[in-house]
């Protein structure tokens, strides 16, 4: 065996364990959802991850000899995940909703992040909070966060607390916003541009809008994915920031304007938008885009220690149930503009 690849397979060894572990905790979660399909497997799978990070005797490993791989799957199988997201993105179904509803969400989108980035900033959350849950609450979740950490070269323990956040709200919406949809005088159609609108990762938005029936569903996967095709510009925005902010001298330390992965989901988009691809292709994608958010989204989780998180994240959890009521606010009034 070359020199080369033995000391490729001796570095990646150590992450072995954690990768499977991570691996088994999807196909819990997947089960899990088969079982239950109101809830969203990555939910599960965030929550399997913080169980196992807190339950004794499943800590030790969790902390020791699981961490490199689980740290591996938060980092590389999340943008894994964000490069398959495309494939569920097709341009024509997006144009077809036509330019003032594309215009109108495109606002929504740019008001949540500013509005819950200026939350941030007034709850004094540290580093790159404020931008990552903005990031999240008006995108798309974790893949959001994921993206723009890798931008902005956010340490991945400081991305822990954006994701939990995200899930918590995007959790609390899928038992919330069906409970509203007949007080606030919403019909199905509109029920689903809400909650596509306003509710942060896919698998939330399936899981809430389903509650109202296949045409809320249909609506509120359009309006949602419009919200994720805008991740590529966002990040793209937040790498140009990020460069001229560094020293003139530091041209290495930049980081690119569009990152790899994020080209990649770019390139999924267009192939997808092709018609070329059989659907068996796009369900396969489909699944192990699944997989590897799935994976991701575990390691992510199983980082969280809740007695941290009570002792240092309340803050952060009242900025993030203000964000919450804002992000949802904004989507009503979008819905609202949309209708007239």
């Amino acid at each position: 065996m070359p020199r080369s690849a033995s000391a490729a397979m001796a570095a990646a060894r150590p992450l072995v364990p954690g990768l499977f572990a991570s691996l088994v905790a999807v196909a819990a979660a997947l089960a899990l959802h088969s079982l239950v399909p109101v809830l969203p497997a990555m939910t599960i799978a965030v929550v399997l991850g913080i169980l196992a990070a807190n339950l004794p005797g499943i800590s030790r490993p969790v902390f020791g000899v699981l961490r490199p791989g689980l740290n591996a799957a938060g980092k590389h199988l999340m943008r894994v995940g964000i490069v398959l997201l495309g494939l569920k993105l097709v341009l024509g179904d997006l144009l077809g909703l036509g330019w003032q509803t594309l215009a109108i969400v495109a606002g929504v989108v740019l008001l949540s992040f500013a509005g819950v980035w200026g939350l941030g900033k007034i709850f004094r959350l540290p580093g790159d909070a404020p931008l990552l849950i903005a990031t999240g609450f008006s995108i798309c979740g974790a893949s959001a966060i994921g993206a723009m950490a890798a931008v902005r070269g956010t340490k991945q323990r400081d991305t822990v607390l954006p994701v939990a956040l995200v899930t918590l709200c995007g959790t609390l919406a899928i038992g919330m916003l069906p409970l509203l949809m007949v007080p606030l005088g919403l019909t199905p159609l509109h029920f689903g541009q809400w909650v596509g609108a306003s509710v942060h990762d896919v698998g939330q938005v399936v899981a809430t809008a389903q509650t109202a029936g296949a045409g809320a569903l249909a609506a509120a996967i359009l309006i949602k994915l419009t919200r994720v095709i805008l991740l590529a510009p966002m990040v793209a925005a937040a790498s140009l920031l990020e460069r001229r902010k560094r020293p003139a001298g530091a041209i290495g330390a930049l980081p690119p304007i569009v990152p790899l992965f994020v080209l990649g989901f770019l390139a999924m988009i267009a192939l997808s938008s092709t018609g070329w691809l059989p659907e068996g292709v796009r369900d396969a994608g489909s699944v192990l885009q699944d997989i590897a958010l799935g994976a991701a989204l575990f390691g992510l989780g199983s980082a969280i220690r809740v007695r941290e998180l009570l002792g240092s994240g309340l803050r952060a959890v009242a900025m993030a149930l203000l964000s919450w009521l804002l992000v949802a606010v904004l989507g009503l009034l979008a819905v609202q503009l949309i209708s007239h």
